[in-house]
């Protein structure tokens, strides 16, 4: 519900602060005193497009601040809408919407402080009022509403929702179907690759790391000429003598035999003897390896060749299919099993035909079901609102809930519009093409008075409904609105006494000159001075007129406790 309405410098409005009950909050006053300005401020908050001539003469800019309070479902399906443009609820069930509209034509929306563009407001606005009279507002004109109305008029939204998750799950099965048909046209030449591919990888027969260890082969089959004749001639300078060369192994025996003799006559030397004996080990472990690397080693032309073969084809794969030799084999891999699953398409894609049989049964048997249910909602909400327009001295006019079969979609197979033949001998025509005046509002009035426990949308403002109509019809639409005040906020203009008697809480708007400045005041009444407001709307004066404003009051008083 809209709780408060804050307006700065908007037409003729200086500085305005609102607080609305509940209720039936009613609004009255003379002609151009400045009601329909109160709604059109609303308006602007619900996305309206903002014109410069709106700020008032001498101000640079208007401002509009509402803030609303939503509940349940209503807070619910608010957040989900802000969440799309980042923003969060920070009170858990208070929003508050603005709108700037400054002098130069430029527009500010706002959304609890944040700055949102006009699609988003009215996104937001369209969950929490509908204004009759800006139709864009008018929930009830909107077609594709008209079936989550009568879903919620027959209190079949459960079963709505069984049939929107069988449908979502169908719909992507049917993706997945249609996605593997259209990969079978390119199938024969997607698997001739694939098949080529990992074959060519399996026939390679690679091993993680097997670069490393042939390029280290590699080295030593091409100079294993050299490698031969290096490890002699270390093993030689070691090991073996030569004339005028003595080895190092003797020459250290030589110098171990001086150190033994040494350590007889000074002890000191036994360390340095020691030291020697060690060196004797490590030469003759660097000895013997030497000599076994080169006895090991192979003049192979023949296996030099293949490893170079071996390696240019390493070198091919990796072009083709990755870096590294992991990355080849994870390839070959993801090949593999890509073969696999499109050689499988036909199990697939029959097991998934299969679900979609069945999943389209079980949707279509529950949407003939919600078809049925609608049907018979359809029949009691049209003998409903043919009532209400009766009560409203529409007594010749028609409604009608017209419902076509369509393909299955989330809702179900039916397309659903509400149909309006307001005059006797006319033809059915859509709600949006109905003839405007108070025709229209008794028509939203007996809609919303029917549907008022199935409409979400918290407040309903109507602007002059009472146009066109007379005051004995003033009093039942006075009854009907409180009565849809029980489940909604309505905010009325009116200019009828007879419907004015059944606010909840009466505000007077009115127009006064200040300081050469036109400005429109609202006052709340009090219970007498709501009795001279009426006195006044009556055109009766003094005692009499008063008498019957009191009576008015009292007979609207005596309805409600009823």
């Amino acid at each position: 519900m809209l709780c408060e309405l804050r307006v700065r410098d908007f037409a003729i409005i200086d500085a305005l602060d609102l607080e609305f009950a509940s209720g039936l909050n009613v609004l009255t006053g003379e002609t151009g005193a400045g009601k329909s300005i109160i709604v059109d401020c609303i308006a602007l908050l619900l996305g309206d497009r903002a014109e410069p001539s709106v700020v008032r003469s001498g101000a640079q800019a208007a401002l509009i601040e509402g803030i609303f309070r939503a509940e349940g479902a209503l807070c619910h399906a608010i957040a989900q809408r802000l969440e799309t443009y980042g923003i969060a609820l920070e009170d858990e069930d208070t929003l508050t919407l603005g709108r700037e509209v400054r002098i130069n034509g430029r527009s500010v929306a706002r959304i609890n402080g944040r700055a949102v563009n006009q699609a988003a407001l009215r996104e937001v606005g369209e969950l929490l009022v509908d204004i009759h009279g800006q139709s864009e507002h008018l929930s009830l004109l909107r077609s594709r509403e008209h079936v989550n109305l009568l879903d919620r008029f027959a209190n079949t939204w459960e079963l709505r929702e069984q049939v929107a998750a069988l449908y979502g799950e169908l719909r992507s099965i049917q993706r997945r179907i249609e996605e593997i048909r259209q990969q079978s046209r390119e199938r024969a030449r997607r698997v001739d690759m694939l098949r080529f591919q990992a074959e060519e990888i399996r026939a390679a027969r690679l091993k993680p790391n097997e670069e490393t260890a042939l390029l280290e082969e590699h080295v030593r089959l091409a100079n294993a000429e050299a490698l031969a004749a290096l490890t002699d001639e270390a093993y030689r300078a070691l090991y073996e003598s030569a004339r005028g060369a003595p080895a190092a192994l003797d020459q250290l025996a030589a110098a171990r035999r001086a150190l033994a003799q040494l350590e007889r006559f000074d002890r000191q030397f036994a360390d340095l003897h020691h030291m020697l004996d060690e060196a004797n080990t490590i030469l003759e472990e660097v000895a013997r390896a030497l000599r076994d690397y080169r006895d090991s080693i192979e003049f192979n032309p023949r296996r030099l060749q293949q490893v170079e073969e071996r390696l240019e084809l390493i070198k091919r794969l990796k072009r083709k299919y990755g870096e590294t030799v992991e990355a080849v084999i994870a390839f070959g891999e993801q090949a593999a099993r890509e073969l696999e699953q499109i050689e499988s398409a036909d199990e697939q894609l029959e097991a998934l035909a299969n679900r979609e049989r069945q999943l389209s049964q079980h949707a279509q048997e529950l949407a003939s079901q919600l078809s049925a249910q609608r049907a018979q909602a359809a029949e009691a909400m049209r003998r409903g609102v043919e009532q209400e327009l009766a009560d409203l001295r529409m007594a010749g006019a028609r409604f009608d809930v017209h419902i076509t079969t369509q393909p299955l979609d989330s809702t179900g197979c039916d397309a659903v519009e509400f149909l309006i033949a307001p005059n006797i001998g006319e033809g059915f025509k859509p709600l949006a093409k109905i003839a405007s005046g108070g025709e229209t509002a008794r028509l939203m009035l007996a809609l919303k008075a029917t549907l008022a426990l199935a409409d979400n949308t918290p407040t309903l403002i109507f602007d002059e409904i009472d146009q066109g109509i007379g005051g004995r019809v003033g009093t039942t639409v006075g009854q009907k609105l409180w009565r849809l005040a029980r489940h909604h906020q309505v905010l009325c203009i009116t200019h009828l006494p007879q419907l004015a008697a059944f606010a909840d809480a009466h505000f007077k708007v009115s127009k006064h000159t200040e300081g050469n400045r036109t400005v429109t005041r609202v006052q709340r009444l009090d219970q007498r001075a709501r009795a001279d407001e009426l006195a006044q709307m009556l055109g009766t004066g003094g005692a009499v007129g008063l008498t019957s404003a009191e009576q008015l009051l009292a007979e609207a008083e005596q309805f409600k406790r009823r």
